[in-house]
């Protein structure tokens, strides 16, 4: 004699399987927002560090001591190594500074920084000179 309450045990098993599939599924998508979290608030923290990194740069006036690179400590023992590629631009006393960030910690993560400075007193004269005429020539030519 059944009185139709309840489940029978066919039921509750699907029941089971289904809430089972549906909390791995929703623990994966967590899982993967946290490890996203973390990726996103790492890179921020590396952002703020290449910051630095770009200042020390930007305040260093002779360009030997800036193609020398360095080496640029942070807090926990952690450090960044730095080097510098100097080539100058098409315009007067502007330079192009190519510049590899390599960070401490394993695995040693790498950063490639481009920098347009404005130095004035690494231009030979001569090659000012040159240069601005090249300017005037262009900007007074017609269109």
């Amino acid at each position: 004699m059944r009185l139709g309450v309840g489940f029978t045990l066919l039921e509750v098993l699907v029941g089971l399987a289904v809430f089972a599939i549906a909390a791995v599924a929703l623990s994966a998508a967590y899982l993967n927002v946290l490890g996203n979290y973390h990726r996103v608030a790492d890179g921020q923290k590396d952002e703020g560090e290449i910051q630095l990194v770009r200042a020390v740069i930007q305040s260093r006036r002779d360009r030997a001591e800036v193609a020398g690179g360095g080496r640029l400590a942070l807090t926990n023992d952690r450090y960044f190594l730095w080097t510098a590629r100097i080539a100058p631009a098409a315009l007067a006393d502007l330079y192009e500074v190519h510049v590899r960030v390599e960070g401490s910690e394993a695995p040693r993560p790498i950063w490639e920084i481009r920098l347009m400075l404005f130095r004035p007193e690494w231009s030979d004269p001569a090659d000012r000179d040159r240069l601005r005429d090249e300017s005037r020539r262009r900007l007074e030519r017609p269109h």
